[in-house]
């Protein structure tokens, strides 16, 4: 074996991809491809391909076209090939072309999936094609006044026998352009026509046309990428498109529009063109889905992974300032804790006033008015714990008896020492509060104008408690030296359990 050039690339692209394979695990792809495709000597790649979608466990079904195959053997019987509105009017003599081209191209198909050579992207394969009389059909009929005698279309995909073909391991499902009526006919169908109807009954997770035509372009001349089935529709209509790139997209739409999530139409004249469509973000054909992939839509939990991914390389370059997540629930965990903390002082001081029939006073006016300021700041740390999924601190039980035990020691100490009180409390939150502003950035705005607009109340506290003669409480300083310790105590454990 060679040696690798670029060991890290392989190893970053094969991740990179990772998230493809465990998504399309188990999944079925109706992947269909002209008669062309042949003509071109493309089918041994296409075989490498498809096989590797088969080891990384896709279950393929593959359908065949034959227009130039049955072309040829026309030609070769001096029969001239007869067409309307781009579909092949199929006579006996046509028929048989389409036999004996379907069975050619059976083989070359088989051929193809037998290769193996060591050293070969096929090596240790066992691909098994199986086909069979899967598809009844029923004449197409008269339009517009011309009989289309055996050139017909699907009826029925027979679904149920080949789920379990696709369940078997290393087996390819392989559709050719030809059904069967209850009566023994055999009619002439469209690779199109028969794919589209395969993907539907198997209820397929991708449609691929594997095309002759190149990518799709607008009508300024720019690439079409992708289109939801709506727009699809009005591309059509617009009527710029080739008239073989709209019998494909006008198939795509009809798949998509009965159930099949994607469909994909892309050139072979690209080598890997399935491999780029299927693992790469921009593919490098256009897609058809039900709905617009990128329209706007409520975020779920689901898409963290995702955001945080699309996040990344701008906190890398420096357009965001990177916020762990860890900081946020933090600091919403120990805001609630402190002004739950903070009510329950609140409480306490206002039952001791109560009980010592001071609740009336001015003192227990002002603090019955800043409890209810407080009470107005719990409730949104309460609400913003469940908007941002993030458990409270599990010694809140502790701080509901602290608070209440330290607001009612320091009211029976006296309405001084009860101011005294709010001071330590409302110097310490202030601190934090100003620590979490600095952090915050503009990508968690709302929660920062929070913080700053409960940190201005709580100042507001602060100067109205100093203003009610807080520092003439006995052994103020050393009161609240005392109240600030446990305080931050408190908010150091809040923080991280």
């Amino acid at each position: 074996m060679r040696q690798m050039e670029n060991p890290t690339q392989f190893v970053q692209w094969l991740r990179s991809v990772a998230p493809y394979i465990h998504a399309f695990g188990g999944k079925t792809f109706v992947v269909a491809f002209p008669g062309e495709l042949v003509s071109a000597g493309a089918l041994p790649v296409l075989a490498q391909d498809l096989s590797l979608l088969v080891g990384l466990g896709i279950r393929v079904v593959l359908v065949h076209g034959s227009r130039p195959q049955v072309a040829e053997q026309l030609a070769l019987r001096n029969v001239a090939g007869r067409f309307h509105n781009g579909v092949r009017v199929t006579d006996s003599a046509a028929m048989e072309c389409a036999k004996e081209a379907a069975g050619e191209l059976r083989l070359d198909i088989e051929a193809a999936f037998s290769q193996g050579l060591p050293n070969t992207p096929m090596s240790n394969a066992h691909i098994s094609i199986v086909s069979g009389n899967f598809v009844t059909a029923r004449p197409l009929g008269v339009i517009d006044g011309v009989d289309h005698e055996l050139t017909g279309v699907t009826r029925k995909v027979a679904a149920a026998k080949i789920q379990p073909i696709l369940e078997t391991e290393d087996n390819i499902v392989l559709l050719s352009p030809l059904g069967f009526s209850p009566t023994g006919e055999v009619f002439n169908l469209t690779m199109e026509d028969v794919a589209v109807s395969a993907a539907i009954a198997l209820h397929a997770e991708k449609l691929i046309f594997i095309t002759e035509t190149p990518l799709m372009k607008d009508a300024g001349g720019g690439d079409i990428r992708e289109l939801s089935s709506h727009q699809a529709e009005a591309v059509l209509q617009a009527g710029f498109l080739p008239n073989d790139a709209s019998f494909y997209l006008q198939h795509a739409i009809k798949a998509c529009n009965s159930g099949v999530d994607r469909a994909h139409i892309i050139p072979f004249s690209l080598d890997g063109s399935a491999l780029l469509e299927l693992f790469t973000h921009d593919g490098v054909g256009t897609m058809i889905t039900h709905e617009n992939l990128e329209s706007l839509r409520q975020a779920s939990i689901e898409d963290v992974g995702g955001i945080i991914k699309l996040i990344e390389p701008l906190e890398a370059d420096g357009t965001l300032v990177k916020r762990p997540r860890e900081l946020i629930e933090r600091t919403i965990r120990v805001d609630q804790a402190g002004e739950f903390g903070a009510v329950r002082i609140y409480q306490g001081q206002l039952a001791a006033l109560r009980w010592t029939g001071r609740a009336n006073s001015e003192a227990g006016r002002k603090i019955a008015a800043m409890a209810r300021a407080e009470r107005e700041h719990n409730e949104v740390f309460d609400h913003l714990l469940v908007e941002r999924r993030v458990r409270p601190t599990v010694l809140q039980p502790l701080w509901s008896v602290a608070g209440f035990a330290l607001g009612a020691a320091t009211a029976l100490m006296g309405d001084k020492a009860a101011m005294a009180c709010t001071v330590a409390i409302e110097e310490t939150i202030d601190e934090h509060y100003a620590a979490q502003a600095a952090a915050l950035g503009d990508d968690e705005a709302e929660l920062r104008t929070t913080v700053e607009t409960f940190r201005a109340d709580e100042l507001a506290h602060r100067d109205e408690a100093l203003a009610a003669g807080a520092e003439q409480a006995p052994a103020y300083p050393a009161l609240t030296a005392a109240i600030k310790a446990g305080s931050r105590l408190a908010i150091w454990l809040s923080t991280r359990i």
